[in-house]
């Protein structure tokens, strides 16, 4: 096994009596990833997590992190990663400072320069650390969550619902700080509910129902998969019959034709050469238009996604 992997997840099954919470889960993640994992509400991300992370000892199976058990081997971990759980619990009788400085010595000591870079980063000023947690609110108390997790510069960075609390502004600096981390060689294990964000985020997402993974693979790949929708509306000439090889007409009335196409828009474009068009636009299929598609036809309703 090689000790550079960040992630490898070998058969875990972790069960609660007769409940199975994750079944033979197998996973990798590589160094510079940013990785999605996406589920409902139940579908075993927090489980996965707290097994990563040292909480949680499979029922069987095994996890690793850069080839440390992810059970036995906690202290040589801790040095390596940073951790935002889902709901972070702080010290509220602390100040914020009091904890980073506090969390900065667990990991061999405080990069002051980097903790002002982040705190700068995400508008968590002086005046802000100097209060007790108590007096947070919600968004600020994540803030500090993902502060402690990036000061100590690891290499490994597991985030689970990363963005709750944040508003649009912070979530663009923390988006923007994840992807020069990954620039750098971190890597990061991110969930979340928030699809599109994720779309933006990542290259490669593992979809997970019921404790199973049913699917690892590059956004891309799976877009290249999904028919698009094209909205043609022509100025004249408008085509009695629209015979294109693989496309499927959803409407077609007052001049504008709404076509199911491959991914390959090419034939489409070309065919299009022999009319006058007004206008033509393509929807691309959107990662939560993906994720849905792999749970329809299962038993669930209204997923919390």
């Amino acid at each position: 096994m090689s000790s550079g992997t960040p992630i490898e997840i070998k058969s875990v099954t972790k069960t609660y009596g007769s409940h199975i919470a994750l079944e033979n889960m197998n996973l990798s993640v590589e160094a510079g990833e940013i990785f999605g994992f996406l589920g409902p509400n139940g579908a075993g991300k927090t489980t996965a997590i707290r097994i990563l992370t040292g909480f949680l000892n499979p029922s069987s199976g095994s996890a690793y992190i850069f080839g440390m058990n992810c059970w036995r081997q906690t202290v040589g971990i801790n040095k390596r990663i940073g951790f935002v759980p889902d709901l972070s619990s702080l010290y509220d009788s602390s100040t914020g400072r009091e904890l980073l400085y506090y969390f900065g010595s667990l990991h061999g000591g405080l990069d002051q320069k980097n903790l002002n870079t982040l705190c700068d980063s995400l508008k968590l000023s002086n005046e802000d650390l100097n209060r007790k947690i108590r007096q947070y609110s919600h968004g600020m108390k994540r803030k500090l969550a993902i502060i402690q997790a990036m000061q100590h510069k690891p290499d490994l960075l597991i985030m689970d619902e990363p963005t709750q609390g944040l508003d649009p502004l912070t979530q663009m600096a923390l988006f923007g700080m994840l992807k020069s981390f990954s620039n750098d060689g971190g890597t990061v294990f991110f969930s979340s509910h928030v699809l599109s964000e994720v779309e933006n985020l990542c290259e490669r997402v593992a979809i997970i129902r019921e404790g199973k993974l049913i699917v690892i693979e590059e956004i891309k790949e799976l877009k290249s998969r999904k028919r698009q929708v094209a909205k043609i509306k022509f100025k004249s000439g408008f085509p009695s019959k629209f015979d294109l090889k693989g496309s499927t007409i959803i409407s077609n009335k007052n001049n504008e034709i709404l076509l199911s196409i491959d991914y390959d828009i090419n034939p489409l474009i070309k065919m299009l050469s022999n009319y006058e068009v007004e206008s033509l636009s393509i929807e691309e299929p959107s990662l939560e238009d993906i994720f849905l598609d792999y749970y329809k036809d299962s038993d669930h309703e209204g997923l919390s996604i």
